[in-house]
């Protein structure tokens, strides 16, 4: 039996549900009549994993997509940087910039990791960027003025994984190999709309984001969303108006490139009807 019981994610990662946890254990508790619990886009593990422990008898699928089991699988390294990290950072004062000079020697330092073994750029990022940065890769950390944020005692990830059915495919693959099963449950919580960050592998927009909703047809399931998205207000919108078909059909499009700065860009487009 796994006894170990994480309240969050051993390592950073954006949008893990932690404080969701009380809500799902009470979920998932009601549901008696499932052998299978298939977390489609799995993100950190969280989830797959407090179902585990709350349900020990259910088949629990983790897809790792976004393979955060790869930065599980090096946490030593993770831990030997760090270690090195914390003595070069020693009279930096918490939470503030770190000298150029230092800097330079940091990069220095994972470089020599990246010539050799496997760099979690997102850890180490969590400990040397500002609050809401991200990087993954040494060229992405590179562009970031660093601050001593460095974690202060080492990740532990013992027993995070253990249970679980761990898979790395396409959500919607693996869901077409468990949609005919009545005795599964699917917890579904895709990317934020509209994101492109360090912890996802690509960007998601509106057509990814709504291709989604085909897998709560007919399924049982624990769907996350935001407010931000709108998705339930879209959706009751659709409902009422089905009638109008695509307004958008047909139409001639131009794009036109905007960039804010080094990092963001954004594309207006105008849509020409005759």
């Amino acid at each position: 039996m796994c006894e170990k019981v994480y309240k969050s994610a051993p390592l950073p990662f954006q949008g893990q549900k932690r404080r969701f946890l009380n809500d799902l254990r009470n979920v998932i508790a009601r549901f008696n009549d499932i052998d299978i619990v298939v977390d489609l886009f799995g993100g950190s593990g969280l989830l797959a994993h407090t179902v585990k422990r709350e349900r020990p008898e259910l088949n629990v699928i983790y897809n790792d997509y976004d393979n955060y089991c790869e930065r599980l699988e090096n946490i030593a390294t993770t831990n030997d940087i760090l270690a090195r990290l914390r003595k070069m950072v020693k009279d930096v004062p918490a939470d503030k910039r770190i000298p150029d000079a230092i800097r330079g020697k940091i990069l220095e330092v994972i470089a020599e990791y990246a010539g050799k073994s496997y760099v979690d750029y997102l850890t180490l990022g969590s400990s040397l960027l500002f609050s809401g940065k991200w990087a993954d890769s040494f060229a992405e950390l590179s562009k970031h003025a660093m601050y001593n944020c460095v974690k202060q005692n080492d990740y532990c990830v013992d027993g995070y994984l253990d249970g679980l059915e761990i898979t790395h495919k396409d959500y919607k693959e693996l869901f077409n190999e468990y949609k005919g099963n009545k005795r599964v449950l699917f917890l579904i919580d895709p990317p934020y709309l509209s994101t492109d960050c360090g912890s996802y592998k690509s960007y998601w927009g509106l057509s990814e984001y709504l291709d989604v909703l085909k897998v709560l047809v007919g399924t049982k399931y624990i769907y996350f969303t935001s407010n931000k998205s709108q998705l339930i207000e879209l959706c009751e919108w659709i409902k009422e108006n089905m009638d109008i078909g695509n307004p958008f059909e047909g139409v001639e499009k131009r794009l036109q490139q905007n960039r804010l700065n080094y990092q963001s860009s954004f594309t207006d487009i105008m849509l020409v009807k005759e």
